[in-house]
């Protein structure tokens, strides 16, 4: 039997595979509604879910691929998910500032970040005084620094003013950062802290040729873009400002469904891959007999 390289499936968590209460979107009748199960606690109460369904096609996934939950969660509210499989080799935590090897921080992925983040773009002082300065405490509700790498508010989403964003935004990208709003988040984060340059980590320490990714906002737009195929959901930044790519596809639905209709197209990608390994082998041969 033919053993293939191993595939790299790189996913999102939040409102991506898992969902809080308010972003389950469970819009079909309540005699219809999926089974769900908790997949974390906080504060001593239910916060994430993912479906029943989704759990089973998550587990058999992970037990076939390198499964690596890609998220900009910091390590200890990683560490608060407790998946429907065997914990992962791989995790990427703090937008690929940490990359967790068996649960641990690896040291020289975080020297490599800290160099390239002292190197390509302004600091994190900078931009969070920039932030405390100018956020009004009519819609600010918390501050935050994420694992001395990037900083995030907590806002009134209704009272934000969208020209606050954008000025932000501007600001932040000429110092090297970039500006995301996910739900009541506002997220400050640098350009070179991307989820793309640790998967690619992980796909060279894995040897593994084919990476499939998804993710619902725009700091996952890299991750897509550098996977060999991506999903995202049919909510979420990405969708809301219409972002694609040729090899990235929209779900049909939303809310808690489309982390199950990702996982399935996940699966199905990894059913395919040896025939359309094989395939592209063939003609690649074909095409070099054809040029010789």
């Amino acid at each position: 039997m033919t053993a293939y390289p191993p595939v790299l499936v790189a996913s999102d968590l939040d409102r991506t595979l898992i969902y809080s209460t308010a972003a389950l979107d469970l819009t079909m009748p309540d005699a219809d509604a999926p089974r769900l199960l908790c997949v974390e606690v906080y504060g001593s109460k239910p916060l994430s879910y993912m479906t029943e369904t989704a759990a089973g096609l998550l587990g058999r996934l992970a037990a076939g691929t390198v499964f690596v939950p890609t998220t900009t969660r910091t390590r200890e509210q990683y560490h608060r998910i407790h998946l429907p499989c065997p914990p992962p080799r791989f995790a990427i935590c703090a937008n690929g500032g940490h990359l967790l090897v068996d649960g641990v921080s690896d040291p020289g992925w975080r020297d490599r970040v800290a160099k390239r983040l002292a190197d390509e773009c302004a600091s994190l002082a900078e931009v969070r005084a920039h932030l405390v300065s100018t956020a009004d405490p009519a819609w600010l509700l918390k501050e935050r620094i994420a694992e001395d790498l990037f900083a995030y508010l907590v806002v009134e989403r209704a009272l934000l003013p969208d020209s606050w964003v954008t000025e932000l935004a501007a600001w932040a990208q000429r110092r090297g950062w970039t500006v995301s709003l996910q739900g009541r988040k506002l997220y400050a984060v640098p350009k070179p802290l991307t989820k793309s340059a640790a998967v690619r980590e992980v796909a060279a320490r894995t040897g593994a040729e084919l990476t499939l990714a998804a993710g619902d906002s725009l700091l996952d737009a890299d991750l897509l873009t550098a996977a060999d195929r991506g999903w995202r959901p049919a909510h979420g930044e990405l969708a809301d400002t219409a972002w694609n790519a040729p090899h990235v596809d929209a779900t049909t639905s939303r809310g808690v469904a489309a982390g199950e209709e990702i996982l399935r197209a996940f699966g199905d990608a990894v059913e395919r891959y040896p025939e359309d390994r094989e395939g592209g082998r063939r003609r690649n041969r074909a095409g070099d007999l054809a040029g010789s």
